[in-house]
């Protein structure tokens, strides 16, 4: 076992100790965890929210993890100590990985199959807030929706973290994007990554609007939040168009009329990442790494708590109040 000091007895770490509501959670002292087989140990820098993080301390995610257990799904940061048999990683390497849980806390040690080192000049802030959103939206447009230069793409909660990255990486895509969210300033943040429309679904009627701003109709929805909002813009797509579905943050799974389907030759799919294509999945990875440094895509960064505020951080999700990504940075 190689380690560049050895690690702390205790960590601070966030834990849920019974299913609720985000203040219910606690921060708590724990014993430092020890090394596996295969697993690495990192000190995390910075981590990143996320709405199932949410539901999964309410127990209210497809899949429940029981209490006692610390949330967090995503986080960036570096590696202090590896296991003999832990091959491609050393002490030193700057990484980040996601997990169920387990990210808010000080450190996090997990398998090495779940991380990727971070490119050089990309900040744990940045690598932490980049993984879950921008992937899903690229796998999403790239191999699931199939988005061509000069389609119409409409994007559904487009102030939250997929959705802005979906704006992101559509026009990047060379996609006309049509922005909807629930504000102006989530709005005005869409349109400064390049939306060519924009939508506050809450002071217009969507369907009226889209058809306004698209009156040829959408080749492309994408959708994360699911709820009153699928239906209409489904509506918009022109015959053949593409409805992708990918997450349900309104908290309510839409009931589609199947006639739209049949009328208009719309094809519906859902976005899972074990359902790629191995090559594609290859080949849109080191894309995406390619748009990180580039700048092309980089992460929206709406706010940022320190550690012992993480129940504060849950709740700016919960409350759909996030513009991009909310970032849990432990050296606030």
């Amino acid at each position: 076992m190689t380690a560049a000091a050895a690690p702390t007895s205790t960590v601070r770490a966030v834990v849920c100790t019974e299913y609720g509501e985000p203040e219910s959670l606690r921060m708590e002292s724990r014993p430092s965890s020890p090394l596996a087989p295969g697993h690495v140990r990192v000190r995390v820098g910075a981590a990143a929210v996320n709405f199932p993080d949410v539901l999964l301390v309410a127990n209210r995610y497809q899949i429940s993890v029981p209490p006692p257990f610390v949330p967090g799904s995503e986080y960036a940061g570096t590696v202090v100590e590896v296991a003999d048999d832990a091959d491609g990683f050393s002490v030193g390497d700057r990484v980040t990985g996601t997990g169920l849980v387990g990210a808010f806390a000080d450190e996090v040690v997990a398998p090495t199959k779940v991380l990727k080192k971070i490119p050089d000049g990309i900040d744990d802030r940045t690598a932490a807030s980049f993984g879950v959103a921008h992937r899903t939206a690229y796998h999403t447009l790239r191999s699931v929706a199939r988005l061509q230069p000069g389609e119409r793409l409409v994007v559904l909660g487009a102030g939250g973290g997929v959705g802005l990255a979906a704006v992101q990486l559509g026009v990047a895509l060379g996609a006309s994007v049509t922005a909807v969210a629930s504000s102006a300033d989530k709005l005005a943040v869409a349109s400064s990554y390049g939306a060519a429309h924009t939508i506050d679904h809450r002071t217009s009627d969507l369907r009226s609007a889209l058809k306004d701003a698209l009156p040829e109709g959408a080749d492309v929805v994408v959708d994360p939040v699911g709820g009153e909002l699928s239906e209409p813009a489904l509506r918009s797509l022109a015959r053949g168009g593409r409805f992708v579905t990918i997450g349900y943050a309104s908290g309510s799974i839409p009931r589609i009329p199947l006639n739209l389907v049949l009328v208009k030759g719309i094809r519906i799919m859902g976005f899972q990442f074990q359902d790629l294509d191995p090559e594609e999945y290859r080949r849109n990875e080191a894309e995406l790494v390619d748009l990180l440094v580039s700048g092309t895509a980089v992460p929206h960064i709406g706010a940022d708590y320190p550690l012992e505020d993480a129940a504060r951080a849950l709740r700016h999700v919960a409350d759909g109040r996030a513009v991009g990504k909310v970032v849990i940075d432990m050296s606030r």
